[in-house]
């Protein structure tokens, strides 16, 4: 299953080790963890939003 994720548009390990270092260099690492916060929260509030939409046109349907 990892090597499926690793394998997703094209990015290797290699490359996945690259972005992290890059992103390391511009952010450095005191501020990775709130970034990831603050993406992990906006996907899950995207999904949330869609899930919404697909009850209210389901509701509408009926």
């Amino acid at each position: 299953m990892s090597n499926i994720l690793l394998m997703i548009g094209g990015l290797g390990p290699t490359e996945l080790v690259i972005i992290l270092v890059i992103l390391l260099v511009l952010f450095g690492g005191s501020r990775l963890p709130s970034l990831a916060k603050g993406l992990g929260e906006s996907i899950r509030t995207f999904k949330q939003g869609i899930n919404e939409d697909v009850d209210e046109t389901k509701d509408k349907s009926k």
